[in-house]
């Protein structure tokens, strides 16, 4: 009788099944149970029993209809939101890339100065994110006067935000892309805030690369923009997926449509309608991490 043996890509294959198993048990169990009662509550109208539970009556797609014909403020909040999501998951993963490069770099006092850096954002401390913000106000004029003191030695510390953008506008940068730099400028708090687990998991994913390609590299003559573009960036695209993951999951679990979706339910007590919230914004999120992955995937090189 012939011995059956497995292969090392079957063995690999049952180690990451055995690995994933606790979490798929929970997510089967947990997730998608709450999914599927989600999408129950979402078609019926509830009431809760005099007895305790609660009471379904089937109304069909009455709560879709509500939400996006007649409710004042869904739509624009779930656009906004969507809107929001889109714009600042490129500015976290590229942010995060360019602090993970500068912080993997060799240097005397590193280690103090990821210590400095990573402490606001483990902590999420909320006076560091105020002073930041006051500081940018303070660039772009949205503060109250200043004493004459402190405007002077603001004005010889910072040079006006009003002199970048009119020489990005001499460089005939287009509209869109000028708005999308104000933006990221007006956003640089919450982008710091947002971007702590991804720059350790590029900081992780920067020190896996093999020395001998960037040996390599410099033997052949290559310029730190060519060994960027032709070693680091694809081997960072697996995490980069990783991350981008990472960003869409966290920026909808802090997104207004999940407070709208709480408050609906649990200050107005109208389950199916905030059921109907949840359903639909937890689709489109899952709808753009597709989309997404799909296209950093075609472009994703995995070392073996």
């Amino acid at each position: 009788m012939k011995r059956f043996r497995l292969t090392m890509s079957r063995k690999r294959m049952i180690i990451g099944l055995l690995f994933i198993m606790p979490w798929l048990i929970g997510f089967i169990y947990f997730y998608v149970r709450t999914l599927f009662m989600t999408g129950q509550f979402s078609l019926s109208e509830i009431s809760i029993a005099s007895t305790g539970g609660f009471q379904l009556s089937f109304v069909g797609l009455d709560n879709f209809l509500y939400a996006f014909r007649a409710h004042p403020s869904f739509k624009q909040i779930l656009t906004t939101s969507m809107f929001n999501m889109v714009v600042d998951v490129p500015l976290i993963i590229f942010f995060s890339l360019f602090v993970a490069m500068l912080l993997n770099r060799r240097f005397k006092g590193r280690a103090l100065v990821r210590a400095i850096f990573f402490l606001p954002i483990i902590l999420n401390a909320d006076a560091i994110t105020e002073a930041l913000t006051m500081q940018l106000q303070m660039m772009t004029g949205g503060l109250s006067p200043m004493s004459s003191e402190v405007a002077s030695a603001a004005g010889n510390a910072t040079v006006s935000v009003g002199y970048y953008l009119s020489l990005f506008e001499n460089l005939a940068l287009p509209p869109v892309v000028l708005d999308y730099i104000v933006g990221a400028v007006s956003r640089i708090s919450d982008i710091i805030t947002a971007s702590g687990v991804q720059i350790i998991i590029f900081i992780a994913a920067l020190q896996s690369i093999p020395p001998a390609l960037y040996e390599v590299c410099r033997i052949e003559g290559a310029t730190g923009y060519e060994t960027f573009w032709k070693i680091t960036f694809p081997m960072m695209m697996p995490h980069i997926i990783t991350n981008v993951v990472y960003t869409v999951v966290d920026a909808f679990a802090k997104s207004p449509v999940v407070d709208l979706a709480y408050s609906t339910a649990f200050t107005e007590y109208q389950y199916g309608l905030s059921s109907v919230f949840s359903l639909v914004s937890t689709l489109l999120v899952c709808l753009l991490l597709v989309i997404v992955v799909r296209i950093i995937q075609k472009r994703t090189f995995y070392y073996d």
